[in-house]
Parts: structure tokens; sequence; C-alpha cells
């Protein structure tokens, strides 16, 4: 896959804002582009499905796609200007990953003719007879996920450990900490009590930044003074080995309204939260071209961030 400055976040249809760039997408692509009546783009399915949004380096909605309650994937759209550059195999592999996460033994989608040799790429198969929907003729497909080999789904694989729970999430970031070795990326709206404050955490936090001449920890927090004043172990440790666990915070609107979080390790493994406040993750102790477009948002906000000034006056 093609690393381009994207990233994949989960979007909430309840809100306004997010409502509002899924529909966008929609009708530039639905609409205006395959001419598909307005009212035939969105239904009833949007309230209760699980849908995604693909954001450019500089937070512009570039791609959509949803789950649906059934187990169908549909409404995968990506805007004219970005195809061709990974985010269409990102947004399927994000939402395969969910349907697996889930239990579920398959999962389905109705793929216009044109692209059913992309989504065959994928282990998808096509079955029926062609059919015309909103204009346009299409084929259903069907993907087995209770026999499929996860590892064979284009150049990723698929995320190998739980993390749909608060327990699971901290099994599986302190799995990815023990298996770091110099270096590691984390990207947190918010520092919360329960992340990285662990005994055990905190060893291996203070192993990898003692590991050699290598080490290297990077931190975007929108809120470090926030973690200062609640006297965060992380934070703590931090201020200990400044010149290791280096701090910053993001200046940008568009990067403080961020609510993913993520850590990325330089053994290929990560952890991500498509929304920071919510108990619900995917994570892989190995899996690079899925972690390539998290990296790339990491340092991109890291350039246009600014060193943590709130945790500089304790000089420790």
């Amino acid at each position: 896959m093609k690393l381009q400055d994207f990233h994949v976040e989960r979007a909430d249809w309840a809100r306004a804002t997010e409502r509002e760039a899924l529909s966008a997408i929609r009708l530039e692509v639905f609409v205006l582009e395959l001419g598909v009546p307005e009212p035939l783009a969105f239904d009833e399915v949007d309230d209760s499905s699980f849908h995604l949004l693909a954001r450019d380096g500089h937070g512009e909605p570039v791609g959509c796609a949803r789950l649906t309650p059934h187990g169908k994937i549909s409404r995968v759209a990506v805007r004219q200007p970005w195809r061709g550059q990974g985010i269409g195999v990102a947004l399927l592999r994000e939402l395969v990953a969910r349907a697996r996460a889930q239990g579920w033994t398959d999962i389905q989608l109705d793929a216009q003719l044109s692209a059913v040799p992309f989504y065959e790429r994928e282990g998808f198969i096509a079955h029926g007879d062609t059919f015309e929907d909103a204009g346009n003729m299409h084929r259903a497909m069907r993907l087995d996920l209770a026999h499929d080999d996860a590892g064979n789904t284009g150049s990723t694989t698929a995320p190998d450990l739980p993390a749909s729970t608060r327990a699971e999430m901290a099994a599986s970031r302190l799995q990815l900490l023990a298996k770091a070795r110099h270096r590691l990326c984390i990207y947190q709206p918010l520092l919360s009590a329960d992340s990285y404050s662990s005994l055990l955490e905190l060893a291996e936090l203070r192993r990898i930044a003692t590991s050699g001449r290598g080490a290297d920890m990077r931190i975007l927090l929108h809120d470090p003074a926030s973690a200062l004043r609640d006297n965060h172990r992380l934070i703590a440790l931090a201020q200990r080995l400044p010149s290791i666990l280096k701090v910053r915070t993001p200046l940008e609107e568009v990067d403080l309204a961020y609510a993913s979080a993520y850590l990325l390790t330089d053994q290929g493994g990560y952890l991500f939260q498509a929304d920071a406040r919510r108990a619900d993750a995917r994570a892989a102790r190995h899996d690079r071209a899925a972690q390539a477009p998290l990296m790339q948002h990491f340092n991109e906000v890291w350039e246009r961030s600014a060193p943590a000034t709130a945790l500089q006056p304790l000089d420790l």
C-alpha cells in the first residue's frame, strides 16, 4: 500500500459534525458522480451502523464506509482526488476487523461491477447474478470470516490482540510495550488514570527509555497540564527523563479536534482507539501496513506541535 498522509477514525452518526462529513462525501460520490438519487444515498440503517471516516493530514474528510448491524458493508466512498492511495483498502480492512472482533462468521456487500476485482483482492467472493441498484449494476459478494486466513488479506494481517474492553486494552498495551525495543509513539487526547500508569507498564517504559543510545519515546498530549495536576505516573517519568520521553502539545484546531488515541512501537505493533473515550480498540503485535497511516499522522502532528511547557517548571 502506498504510504499517504491519511488516517481512519470511527464516526458517530448521532453527532451533527460527523454526520455532515459522512453525508458530504456520499453526496459528492454517489449523487453527483454516479447519479444515484439523493434519497437512496441515506436510509434508516445509518442510525444503528458502525461508521468510519478517512481524513487527510489537515483533517478534511476524504472517504467513508459503514458496517450495518446485519453484517453488511456499504456506502464505501472515496473522493476522486484521493483514489488509488490506499484509503478504500484501509476502510475495508477496518470494517472486516470490526466484524471479526464481533464474532461474525461472514460479511456481505453489494459491489458495483467495476469494483468487484478490488473486493476480490481482499478475499471476497462474488455470487449470484448481476442486478441493478440505484441505476448501477452490482454483484453480491461475501467474505467467510469463519475459515479465511487473516494473513492473506493483502499486505496486512488482521488485529491479533483482544482490545474490546478496558481490561483487554490494558493487557494488549502491556504486551506491546514488552515487545518494544527502543522507540515508542503515544498519542493521547487525554491521559486517563488507567493508561500507562500501572507498575508493570511503567517498568516497561523505563526499560525502553534506558535501552541505549537509540532510545526515543515521543508523546502527544492535548492537555499535559491536566495530567500534571493529576500526578500521572507517565508525566513523572517524562520529567525525570526529558531527553528520552519527549512530550509535545498540538496547537492547531484540527489536531486538537482529533478524538482518537494510539500506541505505536518500533516492532510494527499498534493499539488504536477510534474514540479515546470508549473502551473499544484494535491492536496487533506486528502489522506495519496498518501502522503506517497512524505513524504518518503522528509525524505530521508532531512537527506542527510545541513542547509541553507545562511540564518544564519542575525542571527535574
